[in-house]
């Protein structure tokens, strides 16, 4: 990933879909930075095939800061090309990757890469990070994690100017069957650790356990089932976040559980 004067990564799937990324984008929406920077400046990376994905997120976010401004930022050029004849005000596209290129020198006080980096080696996700947290305005925020196919189940880790500091869990309640579905959708840096011995591992885990044990609840429905869960993780000694914007029982009812990066960094 050296600096070439090239776009600095590699061409996705580019699979996208309507509403794929709603989970993320409420957990953005609820940034503080967003509310308290200067310039809103938000880059979608790796959007994909179609501009939906960046005017979803423009759309969302817009609810709570009406300045924001959407760049959604692609490596190939085809698909920049289709993406802006769907720009709008407060969305335009361009192209570049990992070293994130915005006009005159603006900084992006949040980043987000959604199943951008699926496709690469767990040994090379620390870069990747590196160069887009460069990036950053002070304060900022990169969210980097993946997704299934119709953003029912979903991680991500939110990283600032210093590193990984918080790994969330997003899942829809309704049919679920066990918190440990998102084993599949972990982000790089973690699907290769869901393995004995290592502490997302005993999460997920933790998790199965308490969804099992709080079944009688669900006559009540998933999200009191769910809310026990997380509660009773949390009292099993996980530091789940409890308190807002971005823990405490508001959150665990749209399916999330957030927790300290440090309580599942690889071994």
């Amino acid at each position: 990933m050296a600096r070439t004067g090239r776009p600095e990564g590699r061409i996705t799937r580019g699979t996208t879909g309507v509403n794929r990324l709603r989970r993320v984008d409420r957990w953005i929406a609820a940034l503080p930075v967003l509310r308290a920077v200067d310039d809103p400046l938000v880059v979608d990376l790796g959007y994909g095939a179609s501009a939906t994905t960046s005017n979803e997120l423009h759309a969302r976010l817009a609810r709570v800061r009406p300045d924001v401004e959407v760049l959604g930022i692609e490596i190939d050029p085809e698909r920049v090309r289709v993406a802006s004849a769907a720009a709008r005000p407060g969305v335009s596209f361009r192209l570049g990757g990992f070293e994130v290129p915005t006009d005159a020198g603006r900084r992006p006080c949040v980043i987000r890469a959604m199943n951008v980096l699926r496709q690469y080696e767990e040994a090379e996700v620390a870069d990747a990070w590196g160069r887009m947290r460069a990036r950053l305005a002070p304060g900022g925020a990169l969210v980097e994690g993946t997704c299934d196919e119709l953003g029912r189940v979903a991680s991500w880790v939110t990283l600032d100017a210093a590193g990984p500091q918080l790994f969330t869990i997003s899942l829809r309640l309704p049919e679920l069957e066990e918190p440990s579905v998102v084993a599949e959708r972990l982000p790089k840096a973690l699907i290769h650790r869901n393995v004995p011995g290592e502490r997302v591992h005993e999460l997920l885990l933790e998790l199965d356990r308490a969804w099992a044990v709080h079944a009688p609840l669900s006559v009540y429905g998933p999200v009191q089932r769910w809310q026990a869960s997380v509660a009773s993780v949390r009292d099993a000694g996980w530091p789940v976040l409890d308190t807002p914007p971005l823990g405490g029982r508001g959150r665990w009812r749209l399916g999330e559980v957030a927790l300290p990066w440090s309580a599942v960094a690889p071994a």
